[in-house]
């Protein structure tokens, strides 16, 4: 695992230098990424050529990681697991759930430690030494230090020398502070498609030390067979029908194993690109708009020929999942936080406020036990009272508008398979229990809500 001391330590930077290192030599690579965030698999798939999958202990029960784990790694010669916020940042206590701590433990993956280092030379000891003695009561090995901003070669020596010196594990690399920088903007990274992808030069601004081979080759775990489908139970939920399922960079955030969960229920799976002018398809039953960031592709969102069909099919009762920025494609406009209205489809009779501040965060659990994150900086203003379709006790519990259901909510289908199945299939109430709530109203005039993992969502 590559973790780090807090957020925004260089985390994502020596990932994916190190992915593109071990890719160039010939070592084949399993990528993941810990937490909810859609962004920086993204990133993995592009430094190395293959998917990546989210781990989360906070939305999937140990035996699912596990399983997904290990399904991943069956072709690969290593696994490098990004971690999420600092080691022992989690949702309870020290090292909680949802923390790489928590999945470094889980998956029994020795830990290399990110430490930003400018300006820093006798501390790094006693930094170390503490998050060390923290792991080894959490049965973590931190088998290495990665010093990212590091000033120069004699700094990072310097620094290594004293790590050895106190008996502490070894620095096996070294960034320096005019090392390539990733872009970010509201959400956290821009995807890779937007800025010509991973620079091909990030390696060469990482300079490994001697020991980074003896701390990279530790074992791939082995938990006997490897399972030939960690998304077991699934099976027939879904068979014989078709979802459309929009997909390109306004609609990329998608986990992975969403879309095996689908496959494996027997769901039909029909991508379609709005940006690109395609037409709903024809032969849907369900569809699933996911989110992304609609707000910075308006012009060419709001006249996609994808509209009037799906109007219609909605009026026909058919299901639609809506997802953060899938839902607010589908109102009449986002208003940016400088006041800019950009026309959308005019489908839910809503505006979306964007904000510079951050509006809600956490993790949520509907009532038949579905999972999923919450994470975006605009609000929901609907001209029209319409019910919620959520039973969340706290966190934005959606909208129904005939057949759609619209939140927040980025869920995570395999934490209730029953309940996923009812949403495509335009059921709901008896599968999970209490999906779709009577009564109530808009809710979104909230304050922000902050739960769970700060920043490990980087969701629209």
């Amino acid at each position: 695992m590559i973790a780090g001391i807090h957020s925004g330590c260089g985390k994502s930077t020596a990932m994916l230098a190190l992915l593109q290192l071990l890719t160039a030599r010939g070592i084949r690579v399993a990528p993941f990424k810990a937490g909810p965030d859609f962004l920086d698999p993204m990133w993995h798939q592009a430094a190395c050529g293959r998917e990546s999958i989210n781990l989360d202990t906070r939305m999937m029960r140990e035996e699912h990681c596990r399983a997904l784990f290990d399904a991943h790694c069956a072709d690969a010669d290593i696994a490098l697991v990004e971690g999420v916020m600092g080691l022992f940042d989690g949702a309870d206590g020290v090292g909680g759930p949802g923390s790489s701590a928590h999945l470094a433990s889980l998956l029994e993956l020795p830990v290399i430690l990110v430490v930003p280092v400018r300006g820093m030379s006798g501390s790094i000891a006693p930094l170390v030494a503490g998050f060390t003695a923290r792991a080894e009561r959490a049965r973590i090995r931190i088998a290495g230090i990665l010093a990212n901003h590091a000033g120069s070669a004699h700094h990072a020596r310097m620094l290594g020398d004293l790590l050895e010196r106190e008996g502490l594990p070894p620095l096996i690399g070294w960034i320096g502070k005019e090392g390539p920088q990733l872009p970010e903007r509201h959400l956290g990274l821009v995807t890779p498609g937007e800025c010509g992808g991973v620079p091909p030069d990030l390696a060469v601004a990482l300079h490994l030390a001697g020991p980074w081979s003896e701390a990279l080759a530790s074992p791939l775990p082995r938990r006997g067979p490897v399972p030939t489908d960690p998304l077991r139970g699934a099976a027939g939920m879904l068979e014989g029908t078709t979802i459309a399922v929009a997909r390109d960079v306004a609609f990329c955030f998608l986990y992975p194993a969403n879309l095996a969960w689908l496959r494996s229920a027997g769901a039909t799976l029909r991508f379609f690109s709005p940006l690109a002018g395609d037409r709903l398809p024809p032969d849907a039953d369900a569809v699933w708009l996911p989110g992304g960031y609609p707000e910075l592709h308006a012009g060419r969102l709001a006249d996609a020929p994808c509209w009037p069909s799906l109007r219609a099919f909605i009026a026909s009762g058919r299901p639609v999942l809506a997802e953060c920025g899938g839902m607010m494609v589908l109102g009449n406009a986002i208003v940016t936080a400088e006041g800019r209205r950009l026309p959308m489809a005019g489908i839910l009779p809503c505006t979306f406020r964007m904000h510079r501040r951050l509006v809600a965060l956490g993790y949520r659990e509907e009532a038949g036990g579905m999972r999923g994150h919450e994470f975006h900086h605009s609000e929901r203003h609907c001209s029209t009272p319409l019910p919620p379709c959520f039973d969340l006790p706290r966190g934005d519990r959606g909208i129904r508008h005939g057949g759609v259901r619209a939140s927040y909510v980025h869920w995570y289908f395999p934490s209730a398979p029953e309940a996923a199945a009812a949403w495509f299939s335009g059921g709901g109430r008896a599968a999970s229990q209490a999906a779709v709530v009577r009564g109530g109203g808009d809710r979104t005039n909230r304050k922000p809500i902050q739960t769970g993992n700060r920043c490990a969502g980087r969701a629209a």
